[in-house]
């Protein structure tokens, strides 16, 4: 019987854990309509020796992790007649958002009759506004056909990034998103 509890409560601490991050995806120039199963692929950035990151760590991490992803999806890289070039880069936005922390307004009933000045606007004693510094992260992959030379899409992987320790698995988990994307709709077209 404790057995269940503990499972259950580790279910739910990972669903917790897991719904923090959200990814979204966003597709966009689709000149084209992926027609043809596509088996052979080029990294652009890789060739030309272009980087789509600020950090050149994060720029090497993407290439493999692009190579080893699709090549697992059973492509195969070919930098001399690639059915699909693929070209990569980021949009590395800082922000800051506000947070009001307000205490509860009522913690006993009719507390106000007995502390009037709790309401006073310009007591800065009980509203305190902070800033939080976050990076807006956007991944964006280019799939691009060489034979007609037009995009077949565009995937954007939004992300935000509150530290600078967790970039790399949120870069990780944006590309990984963006690419399952792009290996269901071409595999969609092998049916």
């Amino acid at each position: 019987m404790n057995r269940n509890y503990s499972v259950a409560f580790i279910l739910l601490i990972t669903i917790a854990l897991s719904s923090c991050s959200s990814i979204e995806i966003f597709k966009e120039n689709t000149e084209l309509p992926i027609a043809k199963p596509y088996q052979t692929f080029v990294i652009i950035n890789k060739e030309v020796g272009m980087r789509g990151f600020s950090s050149q760590f994060l720029d090497e991490l993407v290439q493999i992790q692009l190579q080893e992803t699709l090549e697992e999806a059973g492509m195969k890289y070919d930098s001399q007649q690639p059915d699909v070039v693929i070209r990569y880069h980021s949009n590395e936005d800082t922000r800051q958002r506000e947070v009001v922390n307000n205490p509860n307004p009522y913690p006993f009933w009719g507390y106000r009759v007995y502390d009037p000045w709790m309401y006073n606007p310009y007591n800065s004693g009980y509203n305190r506004v902070t800033t939080s510094n976050y990076e807006l992260l956007q991944v964006i992959v280019d799939f691009i056909d060489p034979d007609k030379d037009q995009y077949l899409m565009t995937l954007t992987g939004v992300t935000e990034v509150s530290s600078p320790k967790t970039k790399e698995k949120k870069v990780e988990k944006t590309l990984d998103a963006v690419l399952k994307s792009f290996i269901s709709q071409n595999n969609q077209t092998q049916k």
